[in-house]
Order: structure tokens, then C-alpha cells, then sequence
């Protein structure tokens, strides 16, 4: 609490979250308008399916991804081997690589016509599909293995750090009791890792729900291709907004586990520091094995898609490297810039308010303008194009009300949609990272400043900002980088005429010529190795 504190800025935050929870609003007003049997054919016909596949995806998902990362952050945590220093952030990189275009390198490789298959053909001597059984890439299987090997760091993050958490002593017990690594893993580690995993799996779900480009490439239906079609193929847009409300059931009930598992975490995780006699040393033959499993993890799930993204920019570089593709990466360094900007100083302000409020009910803005986060893509798309369609046609009418030719579509037919729709998507990383750094601030800091003369604002701008640069620099990195990547919002919304980097590389992806576009994928990926490499430079001084 700090005195001299306007009820101003309370009334300030509840209207940046009543403006950044608007298209969840919509949403579930949009979904209660009738929409002339379209839904309830979609119920009959093909919604089960789109549920089941969704459900079926995510299950699977998440298991692929506990399966390939519980053992890398275990090695990595509680083991020494050769690279492991190197493992313990590289392993984080698959994150940077777009989903789609994993998908896209490895139906390249293992389709038909591709490398592998015909190197097996001529090995063998096959001479038709008759002759062998080789797996199909293109199901809901393989499209849950692509999304596998790119969220898998999500769990391997956070699993690492709860093993690293884990107190010494407790290790020491079980090596005096005489288990050995393996069961001392199994039946310690892995059971305190728990909550951390569930909040990892939750994550990794959400992820899934809201993947678009690489089920729409795949051709496996699910609830966000069902949006996507129903909105733009049948015209309905009610229809839409009941299935981005039953999507958004799916993700509320995940962000109830996640915080679920996050609760229980509290209650036994003792953070200790690691130090290197209380790694387990593996034997040679181990020791090897280790290093080939997180290697052979990191090859699969970056370096051989990057290897092979790079091949395509060097051949064809002198075909992607057009006015096109530098236009295209204007727009999204500018929109992701201005969006970085905006949540950061919504960032700001609201956790300022929260800080400096009196009162309780000044906690809600801060936690309503994050809900966006929880909206994918397309369910968001939907939710923000309602109210500024309103707004627009409202604005038109008194144009026509005073005889006056009016704007046209201001809003929702230009860049603003898409700078307010990324600005609701992403703000609440933002909010996170100022909140954390604020969390280091001491409160006798407020006080000793108030007690010099120091009106709120002065003391933001003088005390708070540069205590927060930290915090204001991470937000604004992640902001960007997840601004540049951000495709099925920006898909349906942008204006006509307009593509960034992300809808410009999933054209090429689209219609299988990934090649021409692989310039423009890599630049996705390295300016998203940017967080990664600050995300290191923490962990390093951590450990």
C-alpha cells in the first residue's frame, strides 16, 4: 500500500481489463446467438470426431512428451556425463522450431518420394508400396510425435528444476539404503517431480489444443481446424464462437490442473543448491548411453530440421531473398515491437496498482487482463473481430447519421486488430515477468521513498522502473519473440494485403514447397534462440 494513492488508477486498471477480457466476453456471447442448424449438424455429423482426435492429440502429446523428457532432465539434473553442461540448455532449443515446419522436413524426408524411403527401396531391391510396410506420416500419430519433439523442453524445464531442487540429503539416505541411480530415481525423484510434471503436461496440453498449422497440414481435424472451417467454409461465425467455447472448457479445466499442481508443489519443494559430489557417476558404458540419448534427442527434435532449413536457404536463397520476404519481415519486426511495447507498459501499470492499491478487489485487473493467454489463436481471432466489427458498423452509423461517408472497416479491417489481438494474447507474459521482478522489491523501499516526498508517479518512474529493467527486458524478449512466431491469430485476422513472416513461411508449407520459404523460417528460429540463449545465461547463474 502506498498513501497518496488515487482511486484513479483503480478506475484505470478495470478498464484495461475490461478491454483485454472484451473477446473472451464475446466469445460467449457471440456462441449463444442461433446460427440456423449449422452447429447442430456439426454435432451430428462431425464434432465427435473433432473432440475425440482433440482429446486423443493432447493425451498423447503430453505422454510423448514426459516420455522424451523426464529421462534428459533427470541425466541432466542428478548425473554428470560428458555434455552435460551443453545438454542442459541446448535441449531447450526444439522450442524455437516452429511445429509445422518440423512437420513439414520430416513428411519431406519420409514420405514416398523422400530420401529415406527411397534409400530403403534401393537397398532392398522394393520395387512398389506392395513390396514393404513403411509408416504413414501424415495421421494424428504422427502429428502428435512432431508436436512431441517441439513442446517437450516445456516439462524437461521444469522437471529439471524440481530435480534440482530436490535436497541432498535425501539422496544421501537413499545411497546409504543402497538403491541404486535407477531405483533411487524411480521411487524418489520421480514421485517429488510430480506436481512439476503436471504443471508441464498442462502446459503442453494447452499448447496442443491450440496447435493449428501442423494438424491443418497433417489433415487431422480437431477443434481448431473446426473453427478455422466453420468460420471461413460454412460463414458461421456463431457456429464458431460454440466451438471456441467448448475449446475454451478444454483449456480452462488444463489451467485448473496446472494450478492445482502448482499448489501442491509448494507444500515439500526445498530449494537446495546441487553441487557436483552429489551427482550419481555413471559407469563408462552409462555415461555414453546418456550422451547419446540427449543427443540423439537434441539431433532429432532441432538439429536435423535446422540443418536441413539451412540447406534450403543456401540453394534457394536466391529465390527467397525477394522484396517480399524484407517486406514480410518489416511487418513482423514492427507488430511484434509495438506489441512488446504495449503489454510491457500494461505490465507496468497494472502490477503498480496492484502493488500500491489499498484494496484487495485492485488484484482482479491484473489477473483478468492474463486470461488472454489462455485463448488459442483462433478461438482468439474470433473473440476480437466481434466487438470491433460492432465498433466499426458504430462508427459508420454516425458517419451516416450526419450524412458523412464513413471509414469503413477502421478497426477490424486493419493493422489494429492485429496489434489488439496479440497485445490480449501475450500480455500475460508480460505481467509475469514485471510481476516477478517486483516480487524483489522490498516494500520498506516504498515507504522510505514516501517518506521523502515521492507522489506514485515519481516514484515509479524514479524507484520502481529501474529496479524493474530486468523483468521490463525479459517481457519485452518473450513478448516479441512469441509475436514473431504467432500464426493461426494472425492468419484469420490480418488485413487483406498483409503477411508477416509466420503466414508467409505456412503459404509455402501449405502447398509443399517449404524451400522457397525456408529464409524466412530461418529467421523465425534464430530470433527465437534468442530467449533460449538469455534463459541459459540464468540457469548458468543458477548453477
Amino acid at each position: 500500500m502506498i498513501l497518496g494513492f488515487s482511486k484513479s488508477w483503480s478506475a484505470f486498471s478495470y478498464v484495461i481489463a475490461i478491454l483485454f477480457t472484451l473477446p473472451l466476453v464475446a466469445i460467449l456471447v457471440q456462441s449463444a446467438v442461433p446460427d440456423e442448424s449449422i452447429f447442430s449438424h456439426l454435432l451430428n455429423t462431425v464434432l465427435p470426431t473433432y473432440i475425440a482426435n482433440t482429446l486423443l492429440l493432447m493425451v498423447s502429446v503430453c505422454l510423448g512428451a514426459l516420455l522424451l523428457a523426464i529421462p534428459a532432465a533427470w541425466l541432466v539434473a542428478r548425473c554428470e556425463f560428458p555434455g552435460r553442461k551443453l545438454f542442459q540448455w541446448s535441449l531447450l532449443l526444439p522450442l524455437a522450431m516452429p511445429a509445422y515446419v518440423v512437420a513439414y522436413v520430416y513428411t519431406d524426408l519420409l514420405d514416398y518420394a523422400g530420401p529415406v524411403q527411397m534409400g530403403l527401396r534401393q537397398y532392398f531391391g522394393w520395387q512398389s508400396p506392395q513390396d514393404y510396410f513403411f509408416p504413414d506420416v501424415r495421421t494424428l500419430a504422427g502429428a502428435a510425435i512432431m508436436l512431441s519433439l517441439v513442446l517437450f523442453p516445456y516439462i524437461y524445464l521444469l522437471a529439471r528444476t524440481a530435480f534440482m531442487e530436490q535436497s541432498s540429503s535425501l539422496q544421501h539416505a537413499a545411497r546409504v539404503m543402497g538403491c541404486s541411480p535407477w531405483r533411487s530415481f524411480w521411487r524418489l525423484s520421480l514421485p517429488m517431480t510430480r506436481p512439476a510434471l503436471a504443471v508441464g503436461a498442462a502446459l503442453v496440453a494447452m499448447e496442443t489444443a491450440a496447435d493449428f498449422a501442423t494438424v491443418s497440414y497433417f489433415a487431422v481435424p480437431t477443434l481448431t481446424t473446426a473453427v478455422y472451417d466453420t468460420w471461413l467454409g460454412y460463414g458461421s461465425l456463431s457456429a464458431a464462437a460454440k466451438l471456441s467455447a467448448i475449446m475454451l472448457l478444454v483449456v480452462f479445466c488444463l489451467i485448473g490442473v496446472e494450478r492445482f499442481g502448482r499448489r501442491k508443489q509448494k507444500l515439500f519443494q526445498k530449494q537446495t543448491q546441487l553441487s557436483e559430489q552429489d551427482r550419481y557417476k555413471l559407469s563408462v558404458s552409462k555415461q555414453l548411453a546418456a550422451t547419446g540419448y540427449c543427443l540423439g534427442l537434441l539431433f532429432f527434435a532441432f538439429l536435423l530440421p535446422f540443418i536441413i532449413l539451412l540447406d534450403y536457404g543456401w540453394h534457394y536463397f536466391a529465390v527467397s531473398w525477394n522484396d517480399e520476404f524484407i517486406q514480410y519481415s518489416i511487418n513482423s519486426l514492427y507488430i511484434s515491437a509495438i506489441v512488446s511495447v504495449i503489454t510491457v507498459v500494461v505490465a507496468i501499470v497494472l502490477m503498480f496498482i496492484r502493488r500500491a492499491s489499498p484494496r484487495k478487489l485492485d488484484l482482479l485487473p491484473s489477473r483478468l487482463a492474463s486470461t488472454g493467454y489462455a485463448l488459442p489463436g483462433t478461438v482468439l481471432a474470433i473473440g476480437v473481430l466481434v466487438p470491433l466489427t460492432y465498433l466499426d458498423f458504430a462508427i459508420n452509423d454516425v458517419y451516416g447519421f450526419f450524412e458523412l461517408r464513413g471509414p469503413g472497416l477502421l478497426l477490424s479491417g486493419s493493422i489494429f486488430v492485429l496489434l489488439f489481438a496479440f497485445a490480449v494474447r501475450f500480455a500475460a507474459i508480460a505481467i509475469g515477468s514485471v510481476e516477478n521482478s517486483y516480487k524483489r522489491i522490498s516494500p520498506t523501499l516504498d515507504m522510505a521513498s514516501i517518506t521523502m516526498g515521492l507522489k506514485p508517479k515519481l516514484l515509479l518512474w524514479r524507484v520502481h522502473l529501474p529496479l524493474l529493467r530486468k523483468g521490463v527486458f525479459a517481457g519485452l524478449l518473450l513478448v516479441f519473440i512469441e509475436c514473431m512466431k504467432e500464426l493461426p491469430a494472425a492468419l484469420l485476422l490480418r488485413p487483406v494485403g498483409f503477411e508477416n513472416l509466420a503466414t508467409y513461411v505456412f503459404q509455402f508449407v501449405s502447398d509443399e514447397q517449404l524451400e522457397h520459404g525456408a529464409l524466412a523460417a530461418i529467421v523465425i528460429v534464430l530470433v527465437g534462440l534468442v530467449p533460449l540463449i538469455y534463459l541459459n545465461r540464468s540457469l548458468e547463474q543458477v548453477n
